[in-house]
């Protein structure tokens, strides 16, 4: 089997994030359900009716599947391409950057957590805007 590339271990950490707010999100309503607090039929979709941390990670999740297109299809594009020479330098920052996106939209709504969630969406923006760039020949 070949080693994994920073492409591939960026896509498959933005997968493996994805699945773990998914299980944090499952957990919490599993266990409010089990222990009675809530119906399984119950929940707002926006996680409000359960508290801030579960309007912040139904937020964070939905995050996740609304930036996926551009995520995912910029190293999708590269896998596909063969043009994993591209985005293989900085993907581990994307994926970083989505990281710690995650990390602070999940723990904040403050204003000072909304700016830093926003710089790190804006590091994953202009590497997206970059490598696309360069897919089409416009940057060397």
């Amino acid at each position: 089997m070949n080693a994994l590339s920073s492409t591939h271990m960026a896509l498959l950490g933005f997968i493996g994030l994805f699945l773990a707010l998914l299980l944090i999100l499952a957990g919490l309503r599993t266990t409010l359900t089990l222990k009675g607090t809530k119906k399984a039929n119950d929940f707002a979709p926006t996680g409000e009716d359960v508290g801030d941390f579960s309007r912040r990670l139904v937020r964070a999740h939905a995050n996740m599947y609304e930036f996926f297109p551009v995520y995912g299809g910029v190293l999708l594009y590269a896998i596909a391409t063969g043009q994993t020479g591209v985005t293989n330098g900085l993907a581990v920052i994307f994926l970083g950057a989505r990281l710690l996106q995650t990390i602070v939209h999940v723990l904040s709504t403050s204003i000072i957590a909304v700016q830093v969630r926003f710089f790190f969406f804006l590091v994953q923006f202009f590497i997206a805007a970059y490598w696309v760039l360069k897919f089409c020949g416009i940057l060397g």
